[in-house]
């Protein structure tokens, strides 16, 4: 049994997640653009490489990262914000064709519910996508280039706002006037159960497959991070009064009703 994972991208979902892997008794290799932090994987027990993904092609050692390994976890977001408007799919496509040169036989491809887009009511797996931002866009492109290929099995993993100890969209948002949509419901995960989510998926099979990984409580914007600036001592959040709102609330279908996934770190910890 080859019990090696590849994880493309260990930033701070993909480092913790790599250490996770390494006490469930995997052999893990995983990739930085940092030549700073290929010590910090190395002292981890990670195979560590230098690997930059551009429109133009990849850098770094990409066949030697990719031997001799069955699954690849795919964690690297678009870089859309501000005047940044690099091609992701270019991206993607140069790794899918290293991939097709490669052993891998498995892909766990980390996206994000961006691809939903503006859609009210509750979302499930089963919702068709709409994005209407060039990252969502770009993200769901992306998905399909790996879905499409019959060689991989492949899923897709689409994950609501990202929490964790030592990051928390409410700092940045008390530092904001006049926010809106204060009544639109919150769709967000902890990082804990982002990796609790990916693990199941390997160790159990469940490939070729959607999954929304957003946690089972949706209160409004302005009760969450009202409550969140309160417990953290910040100021509160300003939010403009604004009439009755719908907003999306993003369902985890398949990992409650059909896995029976368990989500064990609340989003108000």
């Amino acid at each position: 049994m080859n019990n090696t994972v590849g994880i493309l991208g260990c930033g701070w979902l993909g480092l913790p997640l790599a250490k996770t892997f390494i006490k469930n008794e995997f052999l893990v290799k995983g990739t930085t653009t940092s030549e700073e932090k290929l010590k910090l994987l190395n002292e981890a027990g990670i195979q560590e490489y230098k690997i930059i993904l551009s429109e133009n092609g990849i850098i770094g050692p990409i066949r030697a990262f990719l031997a001799n390994t069955k699954t690849l976890v795919i964690n690297v977001p678009p870089k859309l914000r501000g005047t940044n408007t690099e091609n992701y799919v270019a991206k993607m496509t140069h790794l899918a064709k290293a991939i097709e040169k490669s052993e891998i036989k498995q892909v766990i491809f980390v996206s994000s519910t961006a691809v939903y887009g503006d859609i009210n009511g509750v979302v499930t797996e089963k919702t068709r996508p709409e994005p209407n931002t060039e990252s969502g866009i770009q993200l769901l492109a992306s998905e399909n280039i790996f879905k499409e290929n019959k060689k991989l099995q492949t899923t897709i993993i689409r994950f609501g706002g990202l929490l964790s100890e030592d990051r928390h969209p409410v700092i940045m948002l008390v530092k904001r006037k006049g926010l809106k949509n204060g009544g639109m419901p919150v769709n967000l995960i902890h990082r804990e159960d982002c990796i609790r989510v990916i693990l199941k998926v390997i160790e159990e099979n469940w490939w070729n497959v959607s999954i929304n990984g957003v946690y089972p409580e949706h209160p409004s914007k302005k009760e969450y991070y009202t409550e969140a600036a309160i417990k953290r001592g910040l100021n509160l959040p300003d939010y403009e009064d604004n009439k009755t709102e719908n907003g999306k609330i993003i369902a985890a279908d398949y990992l409650t009703n059909v896995k029976d996934f368990q989500f064990l770190t609340s989003i108000k910890k």
